[in-house]
């Protein structure tokens, strides 16, 4: 029996993939939690135009994460913080910092994206990476600042 996934299964493949199953196995328990549908003309049909859709979604997607990269380009932030006569900052340089610091310049970084190569815990100059997209990563330097 031939069926269409909707969801990704372990080891049986992945979503809108066509798989051959015991019939038992498909009709009993895969379309009954909705975990699949019977490939037939219509269904090969409506996952074709799906897949199709997404990847023109997800293309575009991805241009406008190059776009948001290209226009970070080489800006450097500047992060005020609260810095000991020795140079050491209280407490340390956080992602929502960064993210809020790169909003104020007008670009909408989402902090869950930003990585840091390094902990900050001194002032001085960093780079961060930002994960715009699983194609698309971009590096941006800061600067922490006494404030």
């Amino acid at each position: 029996m031939e069926i269409i996934l909707k969801d990704d299964i372990k080891g049986l493949g992945y979503k809108n993939d066509i798989v051959a199953v015991k019939p038992g196995y498909g009709r009993n328990y895969l379309i009954p939690q909705g975990l699949a549908v019977i490939a037939d003309k219509t269904n090969k049909k409506i996952v074709a135009e799906n897949v199709r859709q997404a990847a023109h979604k997800a293309e575009k997607i991805k241009t406008d994460a190059q776009e948001l990269a290209n226009s970070i380009g080489d800006v450097v932030v500047e992060i005020p913080a609260k810095v000991g006569e020795t140079g050491k900052i209280f407490g340390s340089v956080t992602t929502l910092q960064l993210s809020e610091a790169l909003k104020a310049k007008g670009f909408d970084v989402d902090r869950k994206r930003i990585s840091f190569d390094q902990d900050v815990k001194t002032a001085g100059e960093y780079t961060a990476s930002i994960n715009l997209h699983k194609e698309v990563k971009h590096q941006v330097r800061f600067n922490v600042v006494a404030q």
